[in-house]
């Protein structure tokens, strides 16, 4: 699993021109499934979506969490996070878990994030042709592998 994590200011997803998803200040987070992915990852994904230090403390050191803060976090599956881009000039998608068990376990972190984030927690809508729009902070941008 991987989940390349945002910083911002805000952020929303939009499905056809309507808004599924949308944060204040936070993290989004775009959500990339492998095929080997199941519980052990989204628990350990959920674990580092929450806890990653990377807001500002009162020194202005990045050494705060989204816990910490209260921030809010949007997550959004994106299937292409996850393709084989090592040779040629086309990504391939072996890497990238199929639709049905990528759904299964985006939902699992997704739930997961809301068990233990009680300050909100959006999503996109998985499968859809969706539209991300966003003010990352900093810019603030890291790359997770769970």
């Amino acid at each position: 699993m991987l989940a390349l994590i945002q910083r911002v200011t805000e952020a929303r997803v939009t499905v056809a021109g309507d808004t599924v998803g949308a944060i204040g200040p936070g993290l989004l987070a775009l959500v990339g499934i492998e095929p080997r992915d199941g519980d052990a990852q989204v628990a350990r994904m959920a674990g580092r979506l929450l806890g990653y230090r990377v807001f500002a403390d009162a020194e202005g050191r990045i050494n705060r969490s989204l816990s910490d803060t209260g921030g809010g976090l949007l997550l959004v599956s994106q299937f292409t996070l996850a393709a084989d881009t090592r040779s040629g000039m086309r990504p391939g998608f072996s890497t990238a878990a199929a639709p049905a068990q990528a759904r299964a376990v985006f939902e699992r972190l997704l739930d997961a994030c809301r068990a233990r984030h009680p300050a909100g927690v959006e999503s996109g809508r998985f499968g859809a042709h969706m539209q991300v729009s966003l003010v990352n902070d900093g810019p603030v941008t890291f790359l997770l592998r769970a």
